[in-house]
């Protein structure tokens, strides 16, 4: 390095020397070519603008960056071919990095980089430069432009984008597979030398891996590299400038590297032979034991399945696979014995679920272990000799007749003594019961088949010896049955006969149940009762289908000589023993239009009109309920209208009713009403209106016709009726009315005070001591002075 860097200044000046030499030379070339106007542009004052050749002269400027150097670095020269050499012209410099970066002699043009300068900072400087006459201040030349450009030297390492990288590749795989791509960048000029051409290299992970020295590529350098034996692997890459060269600048970067799995290893079991032990009383489904094989892969190219090959207890056991632990879990598959069976002897295999094609050449991917299972003996509870029973019974068996058994036996080598019993749960009614030492089921009551066609029963067996161990099993007991039910009429049937019925006509079809249930089916048969073996009036026919027929016999019935006829029918079955019974059907005559539908059947309805029919009676008695309601109705509106009295004092002088409820003692009896009042002719018939109601409106008083003598009571009574009803200034409520008065010709003369005032003195009474005996009581009152003093 160092020694490049002290044959670089010699490089440099040689470069330098030229190009004075050069600019020397070209100066003396152009100094003698005379400069040339050109006419450009005409300004508002008519003054010519002209625009003179350019005279200056040199060519582009170049600098090596990093320059250590004791002196200041020459970068060139400025000359114009106007410059006589007298001193006159100043140089003048600006633009990029002047008067800091760069310096100029502005006497002779001479430029100098005052610093160090960086490529990678910057590359090129675009600078300007005046030539000034000292004198006056003109520029003999125009300002010109130029170019500093900073050459390259190789002071940049190659720089990886990631300091470190992390990559995998499938093991096993062939030699030449990509494994990443590592990239360098060089900060140098890579248009200038080669101080940007990078070539990579490994430096370590030899000899499982190699790196393309142009692309970076990492790639796999060794076959069959095995991940269960290395899994995880570091190489370290180089990237070098200068095209590898000696003297070139590096930098390394870190790549890790890791092998994935692959299912190139199949299942292996660790041992050859497994041991179990079971209880033979274990339930079905138990787990026994697990066994497990290796595989070194991971992830799903380890996942196995076991599953048993063959063996002795391949029905009896079975194998699951546990997903989470990898593990075969050998469960119980049906009920174990240790009597019949101690020892079982299965072969299982544990394969891959996801094996590889690529691999298969490599061997079988499964493997086979022994799995031994030993029964071991337990105490069991009694067993059966069947899953259930059915027994079958007739309803008429006797109480305490044995009707079935069942049995049961200790399945132990110890075969201990067995107990039977009912579960009384199951027999609430106690109406069976069990022997306990051979298992005989008898009844304790009679059985009926038609209140409980079956009866479902629980025996239990127990061990005397050891009660805990016991066991159940149903029994189902089917009464049988037989034939103690007579047969009657299925419902209860409403017949009627029309007056008007003809000779064979049917008139009912009954029908019967019986709850009995023969095997072979029901069959009734229809008889009339032998007591009386010919009815006159009705026939009953057998139909051979379970029902009768009832027919007439004559033409006509009628109600007024027989409303209802009783027909006794004797019903009897097939079955043994024959069953019978006698059902009676009350048949009713009934008036019926002449499509037979029955009209009455009571025997009120013939007082009735002929043509009346019952809806027509229903009519008129809902007519009458109508009317009824409306008068209850009007009486209550006339309730609500009545007024209050213009009176409201206790002396209410309005006319009462007075009640004469004796007959009377005949002409003697003064006391008693003289009907002879209501005849007097004179009756006033000015009909005044009441003074203690106010009246709705004021209407003309009315004159009613003057009576005549003799004139009928009755009549007379009729005649006012009929007038007050007619009146409209009647009062709106109940009142009494008065027809009639005692007259002007009283044989008593008026007995009335009321008139006394008007006497000019004190009246004399004395004459009502000459009556008799029934006016001694007045006469006392008011004859004599001491009456007057009272």
């Amino acid at each position: 390095m160092m020694r490049t860097y002290h044959c670089l200044p010699l490089f440099f000046w040689t470069y330098v020397f030229h190009t004075v030499d050069n600019t020397l030379l070209q100066e003396k070339a152009y100094s003698h070519l005379p400069s040339k106007q050109i006419v450009s542009l005409t300004k508002g004052d008519g003054k010519m603008l002209h625009r003179t050749k350019r005279g200056w002269m040199w060519n582009q400027f170049f600098l090596l960056e990093e320059y250590t150097g004791s002196d200041t670095q020459y970068v060139g020269k400025l000359h114009t071919d106007q410059d006589k050499g007298d001193g006159n012209l100043k140089y003048i410099l600006t633009g990029d990095g002047a008067g800091s970066l760069f310096v100029i002699d502005e006497n002779t043009g001479d430029i100098h980089a005052a610093k160090k300068l960086d490529r990678e900072e910057k590359a090129l400087y675009i600078l300007r430069a005046k030539a000034i006459d000292r004198k006056t201040g003109r520029q003999v030349e125009p300002e010109s432009e130029f170019i500093i450009k900073i050459h390259d030297i190789n002071d940049n390492e190659p720089k990886f984008t990631k300091d470190l990288y992390t990559a995998s590749v499938p093991e096993m795989s062939g030699v030449g597979t990509s494994v990443i791509q590592v990239t360098a960048t060089d900060a140098d000029d890579a248009n200038y030398g080669n101080s940007a051409k990078i070539v990579y290299s490994i430096l370590q992970g030899q000899p499982y891996f190699s790196v393309d020295p142009e692309s970076g590529i990492i790639k796999t350098a060794l076959p069959d590299m095995s991940r269960e034996n290395r899994e995880q692997y570091q190489v370290v890459i180089q990237a070098k400038d200068m095209g590898g060269q000696m003297g070139g600048l590096s930098g390394t970067t870190t790549v890790n590297i890791t092998l994935t799995d692959v299912n190139n290893n199949p299942p292996r079991f660790p041992q050859s032979t497994y041991q179990f032990n079971s209880l033979e009383s274990v339930p079905l489904g138990t787990h026994l034991g697990r066994i497990k094989a290796n595989d070194p892969d991971t992830g799903e190219n380890a996942e196995m399945k076991y599953s048993i090959a063959d063996g002795d207890g391949a029905d009896m056991f079975d194998v699951i696979t546990d997903k989470d632990t990898q593990e075969g879990i050998i469960i119980v598959k049906q009920n174990l014995d240790f009597e019949k069976k101690m020892l079982y002897t299965l072969r299982v295999d544990v394969s891959n679920t996801h094996p590889d094609p690529r691999f298969l050449h490599l061997g079988p991917f499964k493997d086979t272990a022994v799995v031994k299972v030993s029964v071991q003996d337990a105490d069991e509870p009694p067993v059966f000799s069947k899953f259930s029973y059915l027994i079958e019974v007739d309803e008429d068996v006797k109480e305490g007749s044995i009707i079935g058994q069942v049995t049961a036996y200790d399945p132990d080598a110890m075969n201990n003594v067995i107990k039977y019993s009912v579960d009384r749960h199951t027999d609430l009614d106690r109406t069976f019961s069990i022997h306990s030492e051979n298992g005989s089921i008898f009844t304790l009551k009679p059985l009926d088949r038609e209140s409980s066609p079956w009866h479902n029963i629980t025996i239990m067996a127990t061990e005397l010896n050891n009660p805990k161990q016991s066991s159940h099993i149903p029994v189902f007991i089917r009464i049988l049955d037989i034939n103690d039910h007579a047969p009657e009429f299925a419902t209860y049937y409403e017949t009627f006969v029309c007056e008007n019925a003809k000779s064979g006509q049917l008139i009912q079809t009954v029908s019967v149940t019986d709850r009995d249930d023969p095997p072979r089916g029901h069959k009734f048969f229809f008889e009339p009762v032998p007591d009386v073996p010919l009815n006159p009036n009705f026939t009953i026919v057998d139909n051979k289908d379970n029902t009768a027929g009832i027919l007439t016999r004559k033409d006509g019935y009628s109600r007024t000589k027989m409303s209802t006829y009783l027909l006794p029918i004797l019903i009897f079955d097939n079955d043994y023993p024959i069953q019978s019974s006698t059902g009676t059907l009350t048949i009713r005559v009934c008036a019926c239009d002449k499509h037979g539908n029955m009209q009455s059947c009571n025997a009120e309805a013939l007082v009735l009109a002929a043509g009346l029919s019952t809806g027509a009676m229903v009519a008129i008695l809902l007519c009458v309920v109508i009317l009824l309601i409306l008068v209850v109705l009007f009486a209550a509106l006339k309730r609500q209208r009545k007024k209050e009295p213009l009176i409201l004092s206790k002396d209410d002088v309005r006319d009462n009713i007075v009640t004469y409820n004796d007959e009377g003692g005949g002409e003697e009896d003064t006391q008693a009403f003289d009907i002879g009042t209501l005849r007097n002719p004179e009756a006033r018939e000015d009909s005044k209106l009441r003074r203690d109601v106010l009246p709705d409106t004021v209407f003309q008083v009315r004159r009613t016709v003057p009576l005549w003598d003799h004139i009928d009571v009755q009549d007379f009574i009729h005649r006012r009726l009929k007038e007050n009803d007619a009146d409209p200034s009647a009062p709106p409520y109940d009142s009494l009315a008065t027809y009639a008065y005692e007259g002007d010709a009283s044989v008593a003369d008026s007995l009335s005070s009321l008139e006394s005032l008007t006497a000019d003195g004190n009246q004399d009474y004395d004459y009502l001591s000459d009556w008799g005996p029934r006016f001694k009581k007045l006469a006392d009152m008011y004859g004599g002075d001491d009456s007057d003093r009272d």
